[in-house]
């Protein structure tokens, strides 16, 4: 879905040099005089040709908002409003709370919709609220409620289990609040790219034949935090789609019900097609290397170090960022190389395939510095 084959464009002509000698030689031809550099009118000229230019670049900018591969800000929502493609809006992340009571009751226990359970020594700055009311049966202790974080965007992403515990809305008999899966799908407004990629996606969503370009597209409408999603038909009558967030993440319960409610919506999904939606198999892998700088960079030996512990970080997320990227090791050495390494000895990964229903992940990293050593 990228613009590869087509050329970049301009406009307008912004060499400066050009446009100067242009209006020099054309006021020059009908004032019938000859000005040197320290002319008045000439430096008064010059001026000018510096707001003209100016004004070209402008103009450029301007026209080049017409085109959807140049395109940004609310330029790029004018053209996707055309398509009825319009940005998502920023998203709370998600996590499951379990609420337990202290005892079983001989009526049910309601836990109302909105009630907050707090991050642990966050002050309650940080919270979740859960997102519909629940009940908890007579007899029963336990029951397990969906809750979104208390501001929008990634803040609210990674709380691992256990650390939202803090019952910040008392309820009778309830003993304890905490989350059981890691908070996740909390996304920014949808970026520039991803709302150009959606708007070259809509096209495919008029179909009622349910191309798979169909499917990613509906897909990514879920959630800003959608970063790739894969279609795929695995028997007749059969649709598997799976989305990936960002920063590698695999979708939490909730995104793959929003993802679901979107690709089975009876104006979106052929009456023939039966679709599932689940998250994509992890190929795990390891990353083992040593490196070594050159002797001659002893001077940069500490900003070095930080740029080849930088370019792996890099590496990590490149590679879990998009499904079916197989693992590369030599883009990792080229990686680590380009921060500055002279050499680079990787024992661990090896080139493995992966297929676009699975993702890359990394498990074990052992980073090793070998020291200087000549070139």
């Amino acid at each position: 879905m990228e613009f590869v084959n087509l050329p970049d464009i301009q406009f307008t002509d912004q060499q400066v040099q050009s446009i100067k000698d242009a209006v020099l030689t054309s006021i020059e031809a009908k004032t019938g005089r000859t000005m040197n550099r320290a002319d008045p009118d000439r430096i008064f000229m010059l001026a000018l040709v510096d707001e003209i230019i100016q004004l070209r670049v402008l103009i450029d900018q301007v026209k080049k908002g017409d085109l959807l591969k140049y395109a940004r800000g609310g330029a790029l929502e004018h053209l996707g409003a055309f398509y009825n493609v319009y940005r998502l809006d920023a998203e709370a992340a998600r996590t499951t709370i379990r609420f337990t009571l202290s005892m079983p009751l001989t009526s049910p226990q309601t836990i109302p919709a909105g009630t907050r359970v707090g991050v642990q020594n966050s002050g309650g700055a940080m919270y979740f609220s859960t997102t519909e009311a629940a009940v908890i049966p007579a007899g029963g202790t336990v029951k397990d409620i969906s809750a979104a974080a208390s501001v929008t965007g990634t803040a609210g992403n990674g709380f691992i289990p256990g650390q939202v515990n803090t019952i910040m809305d008392p309820l009778p008999y309830v003993q304890s609040a905490v989350n059981v899966t890691e908070s996740a799908g909390g996304a920014d407004v949808e970026s520039d790219e991803a709302l150009r990629t959606r708007i070259r996606l809509a096209p495919e969503s008029f179909s009622a034949a349910g191309p798979r370009e169909g499917y990613i597209y509906w897909a990514k409408t879920a959630s800003p935090a959608i970063i790739d999603v894969a279609a795929v038909s695995p028997a007749d009558r059969e649709v598997l789609v799976i989305p990936l967030l960002q920063g590698g993440e695999l979708p939490t319960q909730d995104i793959i019900y929003q993802v679901s409610a979107a690709v089975n919506d009876r104006a979106v999904r052929p009456l023939t097609d039966h679709v599932t939606v689940q998250a994509p198999e992890v190929v795990p892998y390891d990353i083992t290397l040593t490196y070594y700088i050159s002797s001659s960079n002893v001077a940069a030996e500490t900003t070095i170090q930080a740029a080849v512990n930088k370019a792996i970080d890099e590496y990590r997320l490149w590679q879990k960022s998009k499904l079916g990227r197989d693992i590369n090791p030599s883009e990792l050495i080229w990686r680590v190389k380009s921060a500055g390494a002279l050499r680079v000895d990787v024992s661990a990964p090896t080139n493995i395939e992966v297929s676009e229903l699975q993702v890359a992940q990394e498990g074990n990293v052992n980073i090793t510095y070998g020291g200087l050593a000549d070139d």
